[in-house]
């Protein structure tokens, strides 16, 4: 590795004195080296397993699409020196189309797909296997949403000939820990703390060829009928929870804090997602939502890149992000780290996933709420704190590249991005890493009206003027040519503030949001977000999943009594 010795400014002391003494130190060229293909990153730096990636489709739309070819273009760039180094194959809905959408502008090949629900085309597993193969690409990325938890997806792009990379975990590891019912037997059994629920007494340990449990494990916990369901909920104890395992985004889940309710809130979650099993698990009342964030290699490493604090939620679905948690001590944090890594390994989980827990901060206790074997869309916050491109990594890690050689998390664990000599290894069980830069505190922008009770909302948008600065940036699937159609999620923008710490964080958020103009036939969530990080309870971190909604009911009441 080439060296050079330099001489550094002259420093000024405590005092501020003069001069005090020259200062020599090795500044490695090896920094911000750059490979001329990706084919020589790959050869130098992938293991065993690796494999060149530069053919991707994307198989999703919004802003998921547009945050994965901005961050893997900025790796390509840093790296290899060209952006352009990977192609990116978008699929394109006529009504993506119509809405002028950012990612389409930003794709280098363009299929048309047909257009409605997203069981016709981003959700299309069968489609989007035959677009890959029409197409030649190397990799699928499927981001968040639509087909990123189906595991059928990789077990066929797996199966193609020759087989094309998921970037992401395997068909085993995703279909066992993708399930709500099955990671929560994975994690308990595997030394995870889990809060009470009608399984808790099931342990069994999964096939990691086919990502399956014994029937008999699973069938145990599982509540089949109301009645079953009004005996579980009895033995757990009141508040419970009733949910559908393969619920999500606030569908099939409801509270339950009487005995009488129990059966109709059962088959209201049946009703939501049919033919789901139905778990009841305890009510953690006044926990806080937090996750951590995974990253595991094809070789058996797995890592923890510190984590988020989703406490601030409306039915579940979160509004606010922020990261690193500040509200466990950082011992309580570490175990949650080790948990997470743990029940990565356990499984043979590869590449980005996250553990989410519910914290009891009155008696500083975690329990495991479940594993979401994909990227989450407040990745971001992550990458702020940590300076980890996580698309980036995904792609790395889905091209054989063990964890110990990616620059980005060298860096993390205090090593040079590049190594010349032979031994590259690092013990994640026992490094450190090193401290956050910062805090950082993320907004969902969404067209959804706060006064009709966050009802989604469509059409055209004439101004949408935001202004990135040191402290804040985002990124918007669409700019003010665009619209948002009715079968589009109702996401359009992220929004991320960094500081020293989190009120300064916050400060930035607060004059970001007020500085931010959209202008068109949606309403936005902007105006009632910008109030709602100016309340005591919000700057004091007074939080927990259940106060905005208690925030919400207040303002209904009054309203109704004024």
């Amino acid at each position: 590795m080439a060296e050079v010795e330099v001489e550094v400014a002259p420093l000024e002391d405590e005092a501020g004195g003069g001069a005090t003494a020259k200062m020599s130190r090795s500044v490695s060229f090896n920094c911000h080296r750059r490979f001329p293909t990706v084919q020589s990153y790959v050869r130098e730096l992938g293991g065993e397993k690796g494999r060149v990636i530069e053919k991707v489709l994307i198989a999703n739309n919004g802003v998921a699409a547009v945050k994965a070819i901005r961050s893997v273009r900025r790796w390509a760039y840093e790296c290899i020196g060209d952006e352009n180094a990977v192609t990116f194959v978008v699929m394109a809905t006529p009504e993506d189309l119509r809405a002028n959408a950012e990612y389409i502008r930003m794709g280098d090949v363009i299929v048309d797909v047909p257009g409605g629900s997203n069981n016709h085309n981003y959700a299309n597993v069968t489609l989007i296997v035959e677009l890959a193969r029409l197409h030649g690409v190397h990799a699928v990325w499927a981001g968040w949403g639509h087909a990123s938890e189906n595991p059928t997806l990789p077990d066929a792009l797996d199966r193609s000939d020759p087989p094309i990379k998921f970037i992401g975990p395997s068909g085993p590891p995703m279909r066992a820990l993708g399930d709500k019912i099955g990671s929560t037997i994975i994690a308990q059994t595997a030394g995870v703390p889990c809060i009470g629920w009608n399984g808790s007494h099931v342990l069994a340990e999964y096939d990691r060829s086919t990502g399956c449990l014994p029937e008999q494990a699973y069938s145990d916990a599982t509540v089949g009928s109301a009645t079953e369901a009004s005996e579980a909920a009895e033995k757990v104890g009141f508040p419970v929870m009733i949910k559908a395992s393969e619920g999500g985004g606030g569908k099939g889940i409801r509270m339950v804090d009487r005995p009488e309710d129990v059966q109709t809130a059962y088959r209201q979650v049946c009703g939501e997602v049919p033919g789901s099993p139905i778990f009841i698990m305890k009510l953690s009342s006044r926990s806080r939502h937090l996750e951590v964030q995974l990253l595991a290699d094809e070789y058996g490493d797995a890592v923890a890149l510190n984590g988020r604090d989703c406490s601030v939620q409306r039915r579940h679905q979160k509004i606010i992000e922020e990261g690193p948690p500040v509200a466990t001590s950082p011992e309580v944090w570490a175990e949650m780290e080790r948990a997470a890594v743990a029940l990565a390994k356990a499984v043979g989980y590869t590449n980005a996933g996250t553990v989410e827990y519910l914290y009891s901060e009155p008696d500083q206790k975690f329990y495991f709420l479940e594993l979401n074997p994909r990227l989450q869309v407040e990745h971001p916050v992550t990458e702020m704190i940590t300076r980890v491109n996580l698309p980036a990594a995904q792609l790395q890690v889905a091209m054989g590249i063990p964890l110990r050689h990616i620059p980005e998390i060298r860096e993390l664990y205090g090593k040079k991005r590049f190594e010349d000599g032979i031994d590259t290894s690092i013990d994640f069980d026992n490094a450190e890493r090193i401290a956050p830069h910062g805090h950082c505190i993320a907004v969902r922008i969404t067209a959804e009206n706060a006064e009709a009770g966050f009802k989604p909302t469509s059409g055209g948008i004439q101004e949408l003027n935001f202004r990135s600065t040191p402290s804040v940036w985002g990124y918007f699937s669409m700019d003010s040519s665009g619209s948002i159609h009715e079968f589009a999620d109702s996401q359009f923008g992220h929004l991320f503030a960094q500081g020293p710490d989190r009120e300064q964080a916050r400060r930035a958020m607060a004059l970001a949001l007020k500085e931010l103009s959209i202008r068109g036939d949606i309403s936005t969530t902007v105006d009632y977000i910008s109030k709602l990080i100016e309340l005591e309870d919000f700057v004091e971190n007074r939080i927990d999943t259940g106060w905005l909604d208690a925030l919400i009911k207040e303002f209904a009441m009054d309203g109704s009594s004024g």
